[in-house]
């Protein structure tokens, strides 16, 4: 590592924008596994959160057969500050969603598929049973494709994390998103200790649980640290951290473009604390290698 990195908490200028490094700047790829997937995609007129969202490793990912869905509608019911999905009473559901989703899964020919949400606080089960009935119809139609489920908080309410527990996807994963300071500005309705609560409960449960972490919103290297140390006291075996960026100047400002030297010495603590396996690095978003994770 280059110099010692400063724990001290970074100062937020509000409405600065700030130059991206030439770490964080990457090519989509134009030929090869991502050309033909991306054709399947558009001449099926398929959806996926990769292309939606501009993950920066699309091309890797999809060439990996492993790609991301969202269910649920694209209206979530929370208003984080990070997050770039529109905010108000959720959509109605489709019916219809699971088998999309099981037969967008098949015409891509995905090995490994990660399934999103936004939060559905307005149904009385939280959107649970519509969560369960899209893993097994993605298993009744691709029954050799792992499945990750990235879900919400569920308010925290057993019940209806126990709709996803049945079904048992090989990983279940929910996100902590940002160091306990910070948490009630970044995750609006959300709260750490419910988040740390409900990975609890999934490993209890006998679930492999994953959770990620986003940097330079203004957090300090200790509370990373923390942060990792609390997520590993509640079972979470599978952790990723990468770098926030500002969807639109209405959202939390970038605080620090953090170095790849930092996240190497995150990884290097997420070892030493015995996580089986973490992904570290600028440009790590919360599915980056979700096929290895297994």
């Amino acid at each position: 590592m280059a110099n010692k990195i400063e724990n001290k908490p970074l100062v937020k200028i509000k409405q600065t924008k700030r130059v991206k490094p030439d770490w964080l700047k990457t090519q989509i790829p134009g030929d090869g596994k991502y050309a033909e997937m991306l054709k399947l995609v558009k001449d099926n007129k398929l959806h996926t959160i990769c292309e939606s969202g501009k993950c920066p490793n699309i091309g890797e990912c999809w060439g990996a057969g492993t790609a991301t869905f969202m269910i649920g509608g694209n209206t979530c019911t929370r208003s984080c500050q990070f997050c770039n999905v529109a905010t108000g009473r959720g959509d109605v559901l489709d019916p219809l969603e699971p088998f999309k989703i099981a037969q967008s899964i098949n015409i891509m020919g995905i090995k490994h598929a990660v399934i999103t949400s936004v939060d559905r606080d307005d149904l009385p089960d939280g959107g649970s049973e519509h969560w369960a009935k899209t893993v097994k119809t993605v298993r009744e139609f691709n029954p050799d494709t792992t499945l990750e489920t990235l879900i919400p908080d569920f308010q925290g309410k057993h019940e209806q994390l126990d709709k996803v527990i049945e079904v048992h996807p090989e990983i279940v994963s929910h996100n902590i998103e940002t160091v306990e300071r910070l948490s009630r500005e970044v995750r609006v309705q959300a709260s750490y200790s419910r988040s740390m609560e409900v990975l609890a409960y999934l490993k209890k449960a006998g679930m492999k649980t994953k959770s990620g972490i986003m940097c330079g919103m203004g957090e300090t290297q200790d509370e990373v640290v923390q942060t990792l140390t609390d997520l590993r006291s509640v079972g979470v075996s599978i952790v990723t951290l990468g770098q926030y960026m500002q969807p639109t100047a209405r959202h939390l400002t970038v605080a620090e473009y953090v170095h790849p030297d930092t996240f190497d010495f995150y990884k290097k603590k997420g070892e030493e604390l015995g996580f089986s396996y973490i992904e570290s690095g600028p440009l790590v978003r919360s599915s980056y290698h979700a096929e290895k994770h297994l």
